[in-house]
């Protein structure tokens, strides 16, 4: 009797045994697959801007999270973030930005993200800006460098550098491959930008705009902006009655067939200067700022830059 008792004992702890090992087991298992999820997860690259986040996606491909925090047809002057995304960028591998004053409601928060140990790239800095109009030699920093072609190489390099120091990539090549391509295809750009700039005279070659923005495009093809409706470089600002009338007079003397209005703002102040002038002047639109939404004619930065010189080419000839 004592042998059959302990037969069923031994037997007993066998069966609690078996289930207690096979819990055990898919603990374990658990806790494993736990520990290789943040390996497998894709690494975070945070970008302020649309048009900077279009580059840096053709850069990065699959081998990253893009994260853009500017919508399409945005002002980068003005545009600001939830606090979710607040808290995104401090989680960042790496965040990418314009700098030099532009994104002005999200620049703090990029300072926080720095300050927490996120590394930061402000493209700005390294693209040899040049100052606004009207600030001197030593004024603000004209941060629309993106209307330069030859000067979005140098962030191409920037950026593609940065993502590869600070970034988790199971294959560093593939962004080295991704950034060639790309920048063969901004040098057929600024190829092309060229040729399209060659047909306008010299004498038609004068902008004005609806702010100072296209002062690297300018400086790249050889154009003269004889004014901008706000006569700074940046949206937020506004014209004096005394501002309008002294640009009304240059157009005149100028002779100046059109004013090119972001496509993201009002054209009200560009109207009412074309009609302060009294001559014939078009209200051209070009996406000077953002990135526009699919099928609206700037989805992509290449597209933007092409849109705009048809725009301009087409206007200045005219």
């Amino acid at each position: 009797m004592r042998y059959r008792g302990s037969k069923r004992a031994v037997t007993s702890r066998r069966r609690t045994a078996l289930p207690l090992m096979a819990t055990l087991l898919a603990t374990a298992g658990v806790l494993a697959a736990c520990a290789a999820a943040p390996a497998n997860e894709k690494a975070t690259i945070i970008v302020t801007t649309n048009i900077l986040g279009d580059i840096t996606r053709n850069i990065v491909g699959d081998s990253a999270t893009v994260v853009v925090l500017m919508e399409a047809n945005a002002d980068p002057h003005s545009f600001g973030i939830s606090a979710h995304q607040a808290g995104e960028m401090e989680q960042a591998d790496v965040i990418i930005f314009n700098g030099l004053g532009l994104e002005e409601a999200v620049l703090g928060h990029v300072e926080s993200a720095r300050e927490q140990g996120v590394p930061v790239l402000e493209v700005g800095a390294v693209i040899n800006p040049i100052t606004l109009p009207g600030t001197g030699e030593a004024g603000a920093q004209d941060p629309h460098f993106w209307t330069d072609p030859q000067r979005i190489l140098t962030a191409v390099g920037a950026i593609e550098n940065a993502v590869v120091e600070h970034v988790r990539l199971s294959n560093p090549a593939h962004i080295h491959s991704n950034a060639a391509t790309y920048k063969a295809n901004i040098g057929e750009l600024d190829q092309w930008m060229s040729a399209k700039f060659a047909a306008v005279p010299a004498q038609k070659r004068k902008l004005v705009t609806n702010h100072h923005v296209f002062g690297y495009l300018a400086q790249r093809f050889e154009l003269e902006v004889i004014g901008a409706v706000i006569p700074s470089g940046t949206t937020l600002a506004a014209p004096s009655a005394s501002d309008l009338s002294d640009l009304a007079s240059t157009i005149r003397e100028a002779g100046v067939p059109a004013i090119f209005a972001d496509t993201s703002q009002p054209d009200k102040l560009a109207t009412v200067l074309a009609e302060e002038a009294k001559v014939r002047v078009q209200i051209v639109p070009l996406f000077s700022e953002s990135l526009s939404a699919a099928g609206q004619g700037a989805q992509t930065y290449i597209e933007m830059m092409r849109t705009n010189t048809n725009r301009m080419t087409a206007a200045l000839l005219d």
